[in-house]
């Protein structure tokens, strides 16, 4: 059972692990809630969950959000909000927005577009699957090891989420 605050979605099962599914409807670029959790400033942080939030910043989920499935066709994203100004707080949440309308029982899905030094087998099953859960930029560099410069690059350790800005989803598995 899920608190109060996660109403319009559900865990279940899925091929993968746990994953979230919807228990309303979602109309196309609908906030579909916000991933909330305890930040670090810590780029050594370790766990299998961390999304980063941002440069040496990273988020530990709670909730619900932390079981977001990766997809290469995905129907959600994660972004956060820049600070307008430099004296702002940072980003201390995630925010889930619809790619496009979303039916009731449907998976709520993100692209992780991990780094290629951070890719594995994607068992998504889109029709578009890239066989690969990786940045769609960083595809040739997995299809071709010897053209990448820079494979022995770590991101931050351990962390499955990479990226998350309005423009480059991702999330933890």
């Amino acid at each position: 059972m899920l608190p109060r605050r996660f109403p319009a979605v559900e865990l279940r099962d899925t091929h993968v692990g746990l994953g979230v599914f919807t228990r309303q409807r979602f109309r196309q670029y609908q906030i579909v809630g916000d991933v909330c959790g305890a930040a670090f400033f810590d780029e050594t942080y370790d766990s299998p969950f961390c999304m980063e939030l941002g440069p040496d910043r990273v988020l530990e989920p709670a909730g619900v959000f932390r079981y977001l499935n990766h997809s290469c066709n995905p129907n959600c994203e994660i972004f956060y909000y820049e600070p307008l100004t430099a004296d702002d707080d940072p980003p201390d949440r995630l925010w889930l927005k619809a790619l496009r309308p979303i039916a009731v029982g449907e998976e709520l899905t993100i692209d992780y577009a991990w780094p290629a030094a951070r890719a594995i087998p994607c068992r998504c099953g889109a029709a578009n699957c890239r066989g690969w859960i990786v940045a769609v930029e960083e595809l040739a560099i997995i299809a071709n090891p010897q053209c990448n410069t820079d494979r022995n690059a770590e991101p931050i350790a351990n962390c499955k989420m990479q990226n998350a800005n309005p423009g480059h989803p991702s999330a933890p598995v």
